[in-house]
C-alpha cells in the first residue's frame, strides 16, 4: 500500500526512550515527569470513577471543566470567554493541534512553521492537503526574523503555527514578536494556531504572553493547552483548545469524528483541581525553575555550553567543545557509552541543521538530575 506519510517513521522520542531502556540509561530525553500527579487529582479520579461517572461526556467537554478553564483564562490573561462556546476538551494537546489544522487547512494551503518544530505539525498539515513552509531558527537565541516570515507569505498562506514557551528551544515569544505576528495576520487575513502547552512553566518572572491576552488576535486563532503538562499526568492525554465561537464550531465538527469526547472522570477530577487547588498552577513556574537551576549548577563544571532556558522543562546544551559527531550520533553515543539519554535537535528541522545542540528534560527527581549531570561532567 502506498503510504500517505512516506517520510514519517518512528518518532525520535520513542527511539531514544527505547535506547534508554535497552541500556539502562537515565532518560532525560522524552518530555514526561518522573514524579506523579497531585494526590488530590488522583483521589478525585478514583472517586468519580467509583461513583459511576464512566460514560460519554458531552463532546465539547464537561461543563464544569469548561467553566474552570474559562475562569483560569480570566485570572491569568484578563480575558473573558464563553466557556460553553469556546472551550473544547480534547484527548491531549496533540489531538487539539491535529483537529485545529484539519479545521483550517485546505488543499494547496501553505502553513508557516518555525524549526525546530514539534513533529506533529507537518504530518497533520500534509494529511489535510497542505504544505508546511519552514523558517529555521538557530542557536543560541532562536530568534524569529519577522521580515523573513513576511517574505514567505504568499497568496496560498493560510496560517502561522507558533509555540511559546517553545519546545525544544526553551525560548519564549516577546511582546515585539506578538506585535509583528498580529500585523501579518491583519495584513494578509491569516489564522494562528498557538501551541501553548507549557504556558504555566516560565522562568525568571517572565510572564507568558498568550494569544489569549489579545482579543483581536484571538478572533483569528486556535489556542492549544495541555492538562498533562500542567498536572504531571501526560499519560492521561488530556488537553483543550480555545477558539472564537465560529472557529470552535468548525473544530468540533472534526473533533466529534476523531475522539468524540474525552475521559469523563478525568475531566471532573481536573475541574475540581482547578477549582479547589488553584495554587498548583501558580506554583509550577518556581517548582520547575528550581529544577532548571539545580541541573544548570550541576553542569557548570562540564565542557557543555549551557543555553538559556526561559520556559518549558527543557535545557539545551551545545556540545561543540566535546565532539564533532552529528547530534544524532552524539546522542546515540551518549546513551550507549555514558548512560544518559538526550534528544538531538536536528530532527526537528526540515533541512539539515549543523548546530551541535542536544535537549535534556529536567522534569525529573533531583537524584536523577544530579546523577545525569555527574555522567555528563565526565565527558
Amino acid at each position: 500500500m502506498e503510504s500517505k506519510l512516506p517520510s514519517v517513521g518512528t518518532s525520535i522520542f520513542s527511539k531514544m526512550t527505547g535506547l534508554a531502556n535497552a541500556h539502562n540509561a537515565l532518560n532525560l530525553s522524552q518530555g514526561f515527569p518522573e514524579f506523579d500527579a497531585p494526590d488530590r487529582l488522583k483521589s478525585a479520579l478514583a472517586d468519580y470513577t467509583t461513583a459511576g461517572h464512566n460514560q460519554y461526556a458531552p463532546s465539547p467537554g464537561v461543563a464544569s471543566l469548561q467553566q474552570e478553564v474559562a475562569a483560569l483564562i480570566a485570572r491569568k490573561y484578563d480575558q473573558v470567554i464563553d466557556a460553553q462556546a469556546q472551550v473544547t476538551v480534547t484527548a491531549g494537546a496533540t489531538e487539539a493541534l491535529f483537529v485545529a489544522i484539519q479545521s483550517l487547512v485546505r488543499e494547496g494551503d501553505e502553513i508557516i512553521v518555525f524549526d525546530p518544530a514539534y513533529d506533529s505539525y507537518r504530518p497533520a498539515v500534509e494529511l489535510a492537503g497542505g504544505k508546511t513552509i519552514h523558517i529555521p531558527l538557530y542557536a543560541p537565541d532562536y530568534q524569529i526574523n519577522w521580515q523573513d516570515v513576511s517574505d514567505k507569505v504568499t497568496a496560498k498562506t493560510r496560517a502561522i503555527i507558533i509555540n511559546t514557551p517553545h519546545n525544544p528551544s526553551a525560548k519564549m515569544l516577546k511582546q515585539a514578536d506578538f506585535k509583528a505576528l498580529k500585523a501579518l495576520v491583519e495584513e494578509h487575513d491569516l489564522y494562528v494556531i498557538s501551541d501553548e502547552v507549557y504556558e504555566h512553566i516560565t522562568f525568571d518572572e517572565q510572564p507568558h504572553l498568550s494569544v489569549l491576552r489579545d482579543a483581536a488576535l484571538l478572533q483569528r486563532s486556535f489556542v492549544v493547552s495541555s492538562f498533562g503538562k500542567t498536572f504531571h499526568c501526560t499519560g492521561w492525554k488530556m488537553g483543550y483548545c480555545v477558539a472564537p465561537p465560529e472557529l470552535a464550531q468548525e473544530f468540533r465538527k472534526i473533533h466529534q469524528f476523531v475522539n468524540f469526547s474525552s475521559f469523563t472522570p478525568a475531566q471532573l477530577a481536573l475541574a475540581d483541581m482547578l477549582k479547589y487547588e488553584p495554587n498548583h498552577v501558580d506554583e509550577l513556574a518556581p517548582f520547575y525553575q528550581q529544577k532548571r537551576d539545580q541541573l544548570v549548577a550541576a553542569l557548570n563544571s562540564s565542557r557543555f555550553k549551557i543555553l538559556p532556558s526561559e520556559g518549558t522543562y527543557f535545557l539545551l546544551l551545545d556540545y561543540s567543545a566535546i565532539s564533532t559527531l552529528s547530534d544524532v550520533e552524539f546522542c546515540q553515543q551518549l546513551v550507549e557509552e555514558h548512560g544518559v539519554a538526550a534528544i538531538p535537535l536536528s530532527v526537528f528541522y526540515e533541512s539539515p541543521c549543523e548546530d551541535r545542540v542536544i535537549r535534556l528534560c529536567f522534569a525529573k527527581e533531583s537524584a536523577t538530575l544530579i546523577a545525569a549531570a555527574e555522567k555528563l561532567c565526565r565527558l
